[in-house]
């Protein structure tokens, strides 16, 4: 299933500074962190999230720590969350924009603004 749309598709454009990539991948950890509170509480407690929530979690936070250990690099393949944003069904995360755009920042490098 190939539900991906691209940012530019959607208006949505890659980060445009260091700062700014870092807070979407922060901002992607809180997502995944409430997302799995939110699936904990409606469940009374019984810690049965979604197998997906736990690779993703893991994955988002590999690139978080690669990015404060400095070892992170961009690249021209997918981030490791991506199989994993594909295969969710619609509605599963509903912060899939924001995956996609911290994908694309990364495949793509930052949004530079063209001078006039």
């Amino acid at each position: 299933m190939n539900n991906i749309v691209k940012p530019k598709e959607t208006g949505l454009k890659r980060a445009r500074t260091v700062e700014e990539y870092i807070d979407l991948v922060k901002n992607a950890l809180f997502e995944v962190e409430d997302l799995r509170a939110a699936i904990e509480y409606d469940n009374e407690g019984m810690h049965d999230a979604p197998v997906f929530l736990e690779k993703l979690e893991n994955a988002v936070r590999g690139v978080y720590d690669d990015m404060v250990a400095g070892t992170y690099a961009f690249g021209r393949e997918d981030l490791a969350f991506m199989s994993i944003v594909r295969d969710a069904e619609e509605g599963a995360l509903p912060f899939k924009y924001l995956l996609v755009r911290i994908n694309e920042t990364h495949k793509h490098g930052l949004e530079v603004e063209e001078e006039n």
